[in-house]
């Protein structure tokens, strides 16, 4: 049998959506344009097929009600001024030995990675490159890229990609983000959250399974 192109880029470009989901999710305040995203029925039917409840009020709750409620969830998870979780690889990885804080050897590591690939910052970005939502964008670049490659037919390319997603998720992303979402799970007071790091979890756990198939074949 023929290569289905097709196929391939289709299921690329459905692990890109995700990535870029979880991006929005984690990246800043949820907009009222995004919850009104999530309440649609494309991303609600997604959410259906994944068993990802996010709670009744999630959909019945007045919009503005709803987005005060997780603007003020968000910013009590990962602002403060209170205790809050530091969304950052390096403080994850690193606190074991006491060093665990922003801009750690983990957070230059992550920079030179995806400069390496050619991938530049948005003008303008002042965060720091291993936040959970740059490394999550990160991948959801990567694996549109790779979509990309098979849409031009080109394995090669798209096998290249899919080497660089794997570097990347054995040395940086699946070495912290489950403990992260963990975090998540135990301080979130709403389901959205709670729901969205069940999502991420599992999300990781399919990539990691996908890459011991590849390394097996």
């Amino acid at each position: 049998m023929g290569t289905d192109w097709k196929e391939l880029a289709n299921s690329a470009k459905s692990r890109s959506d995700v990535y870029g989901l979880l991006t929005r999710v984690f990246r800043e305040e949820p907009t009222e344009a995004f919850i009104n995203e999530l309440r649609g029925p494309r991303l609600s039917g997604a959410f259906s097929d994944m068993d990802v409840v996010l709670g009744e009020t999630f959909h019945k709750e007045p919009e503005s009600e709803l987005v005060e409620a997780l603007v003020l969830e968000f910013t009590r998870l990962f602002i403060g001024p209170g205790p809050h979780i530091s969304a950052h690889e390096s403080v994850f990885i690193e606190a074991d030995s006491g060093a665990g804080g922003l801009w750690g050897a983990k957070t230059v590591e992550v920079k030179k990675f995806i400069e390496t690939t050619g991938l530049e910052y948005e003008s303008g970005f002042t965060g720091v490159p291993d936040h959970v939502s740059v490394e999550l964008e990160f991948m959801q670049k990567l694996t549109q890229w790779e979509a990309d490659k098979w849409l031009q037919e080109d394995r090669e390319g798209a096998e290249y990609c899919q080497s660089v997603q794997h570097k990347f998720l054995e040395e940086h992303l699946l070495c912290w983000i489950s403990q992260f979402c963990d975090e998540v799970i135990s301080k979130a007071e709403m389901p959205f959250y709670r729901a969205m790091a069940e999502l991420t979890k599992s999300c990781m756990e399919f990539e990691r399974q996908s890459m011991a198939s590849n390394v097996a074949a």
